[in-house]
Order: structure tokens, then sequence, then C-alpha cells
């Protein structure tokens, strides 16, 4: 009962969650349904922090100091992850062709298989979602959010509609 009444007062005094807190939520959920179901299909050996290097686009062909930039994080933090990736047979790192003293990231067909796995288990969760909110609500969300997304990474454009 202390933990309800602390979490309450916590709530009541900053207030209702703002948009970072709506966001995360849901995108925690289809972490875990993602490492659910990859589990499920053999590939136990990956952890959430590896689903940040292989989070939509991927990092095919990309060098790895722009996909550090990409994801927000050190080239050292990055360069540990492509490491295990590597080591557990999803990646490659290819030197560049374009600049011999670069590397590229490669997938390997395990890490294709698992990125199928991944669609499936969120088009699932997808799924759930648009029963429980009403298919045109869903709609709406996800208008919305790929709206919400071109202007935040204007790059991207129409790819998001894939």
């Amino acid at each position: 009962m202390a933990d309800q009444h602390s979490s309450s007062a916590f709530t009541n005094r900053v207030g209702p969650p703002l948009i970072g807190a709506l966001l995360r939520m849901p995108v925690d959920a289809v972490r875990q349904r993602m490492l659910e179901r990859l589990h499920e299909r053999g590939f136990d050996d990956l952890v959430s922090a590896h689903l940040t290097v292989l989070q939509y686009p991927g990092p095919q062909d990309m060098r790895p100091s722009n996909l550090a930039t990409r994801l927000r994080m050190s080239k050292q933090a990055l360069n540990y992850l492509l490491g295990e990736l590597e080591r557990l047979g999803y990646i490659e790192r290819r030197p560049d062709p374009e600049d011999m003293r670069s590397r590229r990231i490669v997938l390997t067909p395990r890490s294709e298989a698992a990125a199928r796995v991944i669609r499936e288990a969120v088009s699932e969760m997808e799924q759930e979602w648009a029963q429980q909110l009403g298919q045109k609500r869903f709609a709406q969300l996800r208008t919305l959010l790929l709206e919400l997304n071109q202007l935040l990474e204007p790059s991207l454009g129409s790819d998001l509609l894939v």
C-alpha cells in the first residue's frame, strides 16, 4: 500500500506524464515483446542493448562513426556492441571500398532472420493495439507519429511509410 501511495504522491507532485513518458512506455512494451519473440525463436543471445544497434532503419552498410552519431552514443559504446554482435554472428565489419581506413557494417543472414522475427512481433503488437484502440484511432495515432517522425528526421521522408 505504501508503494501505491508514494507513487500517486509523486504523480500529484509532478503532474500527469509528459510526452516523453507517453512515448517511452509503449516503446518499452514493444522492445519487451521483440525480445520475448526473439528468445522464443532461438535468438536468446540478443539483449536489449543490441536492439539499439539493430533498430529501424538498421545499420546496413553504415560506417560505425556515422551509426554512433545517429544513435547518439559514444563510438566506444557502439564499438563494444558491434563487437558483441559480430562475435554472435549478427554483423560483420568489412573494409569500406571508398576509404580503406574505414569499415562498413554488413548484416548477416542470422541478423536478417532476427529482423523478420522483430517485424513479426511488432506487427502482432500493432494488431493488438488496433483492436484495443479501434482501427480508426490506431490509424490516426500511426499517421500522427509518422508526421512527427518526418518533422524530427526530414531525411527519412517517405521511407517511414513502409
